[in-house]
């Protein structure tokens, strides 16, 4: 770089280069997340529902998860989005989430390595050259799986092309004395953490940060120390992702959130401190920045890498063994009781929650378990519905009517959840199973629109002041046997694509639909003999049509899993 003067129009040039390469940074992180979540889907779906009460197994699964879609805000937004529905507890959030500040240092890595020279040919500009090669794999192949593969490399590449942008524009500010000056002047550790945490929630990316960091450390700009503390600081900037999600969401939901603040932030205090204490007992010759460059000498970028990692590894080590009381601070400060949380638990759906959209496999996965939970909700209704009729007692007529309150909104509520699930990148097999929800969710709404038919019959049967014969009732208990089969072996099909337990599904169909019509059979004959009314009749001869057509809509579920 030359010493003499540089040009306004240089200096501009290197503001907006800087500013590129911020935003191809940011878009080659999107696109390496969508594309690694599209590929790996099965073994997130898999690696999640391995969250148990082990600590160190929720730490292994963030860290996992967060290093193969390269987002820990995608990773915590998730982890809320589970607690949010229900299904996993605080403990559980909180190890996935530090497991998900260890895996997000990945990125930091990669840029280190990056910008190692180790030949005539800058590794920068090597890999660099895979944007290419991805875009084209991307634009010949018609298979999506190979289109998705060349979009992890195009984002790969991207990541440099940015991060090559991002170095020329460091390499003039370095040159400029009034920039060096005013950085160096920069020397509050307190500061550069909060200009760390300021810029990160601005950007929402953490690793944005902390390879500009990298960056300036290389060009000289800053000293690896103000680095450090910058890094440190976006840790904290890191939160504001989790802290939107988890606003309006339930209390569980925000206590997540807090969780992951106070976790950053606590994380942060104890190594500020512990810099603070080790320049005071070492009379300032001995910091982070001076330890870090002993160890890997002649690389900053390696060093600053290298201490995002250790930083975030320790503070996990530190702060594991008093999760539970992590756990019982926040919900001490953020209490049970209020009001806005009784509403929000009174209609909610169990398995999704939109903060899952983040991570579109783990959001399928939840799809088809809140359409199963769908279905054993209508099926309740139904089979309550055939209690009510055949003895006329409306005790459960509360129940009835709170389950047909809850399918009509897990009803509405999930078509907006498919809405917006479909128009994200998905596998193709995903791409299939979301296709096919909508149909599905209108057969089980359906089903409970028979149910509550059958209670209108039940009401007109009362009013009437009649009842079903014992003949009667012992075939609708036969009915209502086959459909509970039926009903079993088209779950059994919907979760696991069973075809064998599909076929059973059939068998059994074709057994309801030959029992509703020697039910019919059986009334003409009751009817001749006077056992039962022409009111009673009719009645019944709906409640064995509606049945039918309640088997048959079960089945449309199941059949779906032909379409995958």
């Amino acid at each position: 770089m030359s010493s003499g003067p540089i040009s306004a129009a240089v200096i501009i040039s290197a503001i907006l280069s800087m500013l590129a390469g911020i935003g191809i940074f940011l878009v080659a992180c999107s696109m390496m997340s969508s594309n690694l979540e599209a590929v790996s889907s099965d073994r997130l779906r898999t690696l999640f529902h391995k969250v148990s009460g082990s600590k160190l197994v929720g730490v292994g699964i963030g860290a996992v998860t967060t290093a193969a879609i390269q987002s820990s805000g995608a990773t915590t937004v998730m982890v809320i989005g589970f607690v949010n529905a229900g299904i996993m507890s605080l403990v559980q959030a909180a190890t996935v989430i530090y497991g998900a500040n260890i895996g997000t240092t990945i990125t930091g890595q990669i840029v280190a390595l990056g910008m190692t020279s180790g030949s005539r040919i800058s590794t920068t500009v090597i890999f660099s050259a895979f944007a290419g090669i991805g875009a084209a794999v991307s634009l010949f192949s018609k298979k999506d799986g190979i289109k998705h593969l060349g979009g992890i490399f195009s984002g790969f590449g991207m990541l440099f092309v940015g991060l090559s942008m991002m170095s020329s524009a460091m390499e003039v500010f370095s040159g400029l004395d009034s920039v060096k000056q005013f950085l160096a002047g920069i020397n509050s550790v307190i500061l550069l953490v909060l200009v760390g945490a300021a810029f990160t929630a601005i950007i929402q990316s953490s690793s944005v940060m902390t390879s500009i960091a990298i960056t300036m450390v290389v060009a000289g700009l800053i000293t690896l120390d103000q680095g450090i503390y910058l890094t440190m600081g976006s840790n904290i900037g890191s939160c504001v992702v989790a802290m939107l999600a988890g606003a309006g969401s339930s209390k569980n939901a925000r206590r997540t959130a807090l969780i992951h603040l106070l976790f950053n932030v606590g994380g942060v205090i104890v190594f500020v401190c512990l810099g603070f204490i080790l320049s005071a007992f070492t009379a300032g010759r001995l910091d982070y920045g001076r330890i870090f460059a002993t160890l890997f000498p002649g690389a900053p970028q390696l060093q600053l890498a290298m201490f995002h990692t250790a930083f975030n590894v320790l503070t996990v080590i530190l702060i594991l063994p008093f999760t539970e009381l992590l756990v019982r601070l926040v919900s001490r400060l953020i209490p049970d009781g209020s009001d806005k949380d009784s509403a929000e638990s009174a209609l909610r759906l169990y398995y999704v929650d939109r903060n899952m959209l983040r991570t579109p496999p783990i959001a399928v996965a939840q799809l088809k378990q809140e359409i199963v939970n769908m279905a054993g909700l209508a099926m309740r209704n139904f089979l309550l519905s055939l209690d009510t009729i055949c003895r006329l007692d409306f005790s459960g007529q509360q129940q009835f009517e709170s389950n047909e309150k809850e399918l009509d909104y897990i009803n509405k509520e999930l078509v907006k959840f498919v809405v917006d699930l479909s128009k994200l990148t998905l596998s193709e097999n995903d791409h299939k199973y979301v296709a096919t929800t909508y149909h599905t969710i209108s057969d089980l709404e359906r089903v409970g629109d028979y149910a509550e038919n059958i209670m209108e019959y039940a009401a007109t049967l009362k009013n009437e002041e009649k009842g079903f014969s014992e003949s009667a009732i012992s075939e609708i208990a036969y009915m209502r046997e086959h459909i509970e089969k039926l009903f079993d072996n088209v779950i059994r099909a919907y979760s696991n694509s069973d075809k064998s337990a599909l076929r059973e599904a059939y068998r059994i169909e074709d057994e309801v639909d030959r029992i509703t019509g020697r039910m019919e059979e059986n009334h003409i004959i009751r009817l001749n003999e006077g056992i039962c009314t022409a009111i009673v009749g009719s009645q019944y001869m709906s409640l064995a049509s509606n049945s039918e057509r309640v088997a048959d809509h079960f089945i449309n579920v199941g059949k779906m899993i032909n379409e995958w």
